[in-house]
């Protein structure tokens, strides 16, 4: 690359809100009015030159961008006075993109007036076993090494499992949704996604129960081992004697003390 020379990267970029600010943005004139901060987002893997790898390599990095003047605005383009990089690890992208699927199938659902086409093809897109990087496959890449045994589930483990649970609400209710949406002459095919969904939720039951039961037991045992109960006796020279409880944290052996 020579130093005479300039590159620009042109890329679109959306609106970036955090927690607490979707709650002071409950509408949609909100949401698009008065947008200081936007975030664009790049794929990419850590030990090869690639931006799209497998589900286990595939990572995504956030930048956050931070402009001087509010948009809408007279102009358009302003300065960018503050920049911020968030790095997701797969399990995290893997979480994301199903909650990018859920929001397509509650926009889905709840349309009007409803458009079976447009529901159906979300349906499909959730349960398809020709999906190579499903629903089913997230479930099976990060879901399966806990349930056998060979890793200990954490928060984003968690996340994930009510993840797929709200998911499973949601692709439900669309089925229901479409059945009264549908004619006579595709009754096989809504059979035929009711099949698919039985089996996809028999598939997913298993590593979801094994994830839940496995965290249980963890926070049990993490609990146990971080508080400690120790009682004191004291006796003093006046015959009399005193006891009291003091919880401690750490991992320190249990002690009985006297003077």
């Amino acid at each position: 690359m020579s130093k005479k020379q300039i590159y620009i990267q042109v890329t679109y970029v959306e609106p970036y809100f955090d927690t607490s600010e979707l709650q002071h943005r409950p509408t949609h004139f909100d949401r698009n009015y008065n947008l200081k901060r936007f975030m664009y987002a790049s794929p990419f893997t850590m030990d090869t030159n690639r931006a799209h790898g497998s589900l286990p390599e595939q990572y995504k990095r956030k930048t956050i961008l931070t402009v001087e003047r509010a948009f809408p605005y007279v102009k358009t383009r302003t300065g960018i006075i503050d920049r911020e990089r968030l790095i997701l690890s797969p399990i995290e992208v893997a979480i994301e993109d199903l909650q990018k699927k859920t929001d397509e199938l509650r926009a889905a659902i709840q349309q009007e007036p409803a458009d079976p086409k447009i529901l159906q093809m979300v349906i499909q897109g959730c349960i398809s076993t020709a999906v190579n990087q499903g629903p089913l496959e997230v479930a099976n890449i990060f879901l399966n090494p806990i349930m056998n045994g060979l890793e200990l589930p954490n928060i984003h483990h968690n996340r994930l499992r009510l993840c797929f649970k709200e998911f499973t609400r949601r692709l439900a209710e669309a089925l229901k949704r479409n059945k009264t949406l549908i004619h006579a002459d595709q009754r096989e095919y809504q059979k035929d996604l009711e099949n698919k969904f039985t089996k996809f939720t028999e598939s997913l039951q298993p590593l979801l129960s094994a994830c839940k039961q496995t965290a249980i037991i963890e926070t049990t045992l993490t609990n146990n081992k971080s508080v400690k109960k120790i009682r004191s006796s004291r006796s003093f020279n006046n015959g009399t004697s005193t006891s009291s409880s003091v919880i401690l944290t750490g991992s320190q052996p249990e002690e009985e003390t006297s003077t």
